[in-house]
């Protein structure tokens, strides 16, 4: 049984009132539409994912991912989708909008459960709120507890979905429409409430989100005939920072900060100086199982604040090459990241350019 995962992101968003397309806008540190994405990925239940955009898709690596030209409804970006995977002998197929990037991957393990025995699987959840219905000009009651607010992913098997959707020419909002409107069965199951459609740009904000900060802290001496390197990028500079790895500065106290948010103890107990095995070690690769930790935990990194403390090299002529460095590094925007250069007015070690320190505040945001 092979899956295929289908992404409508070709949508205007006229009521986000962005100039940035609703679906790329910023969401917790990376464009809406890329939560799905992730999961999708993550999930590990699909042999491709099809992106449906009128907008152009850059640096999407991992060639499991197609990128396919929309329609202008949203009826028709789900056929072109379906149109293209016609002969790629998929068994079932998910169908997902880009504007709710806040369902779980156990939600898509349950729908995928789910399609074992049943055709066209949807998710629901219900409403608390009293329901009216207006007719023309009259209003009327209806009984709350018969209503289900379906949700996406909704899934199918493929070739029923693809049978009923090239006879449709009408606009549909979803596609449990066309099962219900041809009499076909719909395993409905329970949805899950952080799963909203944003809307509007005060739906970003609907999610519980907390905000934890860390401080980092880390100083090295200067020594002759090593390399510097700072920010992970190379600097050419007389002396190198001495240390049982590169003595990366910058990124040892965004690891500590990183660490101090998520209340991790220090680098040192990840990686201590006694250890053969991390002798010489580059700073990112010490950076690198750290935020993979982040990530599986819920968190997110918001901001990133940098002292560099030193007399010389002078920070302003490296400080785009740094900052696009560690932008990489974190997988995070530019400008979530701010780097200041501070001396010390030739006072102690640092004053006498034999070491370089580095203070750093990071915020993470965090949802479960």
């Amino acid at each position: 049984m092979t899956n295929c995962f289908i992404l409508l992101a070709a949508g205007k968003g006229k009521r986000f009132k962005s100039n940035n397309p609703k679906q790329f806008t910023n969401y917790l540190n990376k464009p809406l539409f890329m939560h799905s994405v992730d999961k999708a990925l993550k999930s590990k239940l699909f042999k491709s994912i099809i992106i449906v955009s009128n907008n152009p898709i850059k640096n999407i690596k991992d060639k499991s991912i197609k990128v396919i030209k929309g329609g202008r409804e949203r009826y028709q970006s789900s056929q072109k989708a379906l149109n293209f995977i016609k002969n790629k002998k998929f068994t079932n197929v998910f169908i997902h909008d880009a504007a709710r990037p806040n369902f779980s991957i156990k939600l898509l393990k349950k729908l995928n459960s789910n399609l074992k025995k049943n055709k066209a699987v949807v998710p629901y959840v219900k409403t608390d709120n009293s329901a009216k219905y207006k007719i023309e000009n009259k209003i009327q009651n209806l009984n709350r507890e018969n209503l289900l607010f379906t949700q996406t992913p909704q899934c199918f098997n493929f070739k029923s979905l693809f049978n009923l959707s090239k006879l449709n020419n009408t606009k549909i909002t979803d596609e449990a429409t066309l099962f219900l409107d041809n009499k076909k069965k719909i395993k409905f199951i329970k949805g899950e409430e952080n799963n909203y459609k944003i809307t509007t740009k005060s739906d970003l904000e609907k999610l519980n989100i907390q905000n934890f900060y860390g401080i980092g802290f880390d100083i090295h001496r200067l020594i002759k005939n090593k390399q510097l390197y700072l920010g992970g990028i190379k600097i050419p500079f007389h002396s190198g920072l001495q240390g049982h790895s590169d003595g990366d500065v910058i990124i040892h106290a965004i690891i500590d900060g990183l660490l101090g948010a998520m209340r991790k103890k220090d680098i040192g107990t990840f990686y201590p100086s006694n250890k053969r095995r991390f002798k010489n070690i580059r700073s990112p690769n010490m950076l690198s199982p750290i935020l993979k930790n982040l990530h599986k935990e819920g968190y997110f990194i918001n901001n990133v604040d940098i002292n560099l403390i030193c007399e010389k090299p002078k920070v302003s002529k490296y400080r785009v090459k740094i900052i696009t460095s560690l932008s990489n590094l974190l997988s995070i925007n530019k400008d979530q990241i701010n780097l200041k250069g501070k001396t010390v007015e030739k006072l102690g070690l640092i004053g006498k350019e034999e070491a370089i320190a580095c203070e750093v505040i990071v915020s993470l945001n965090y949802y479960a």
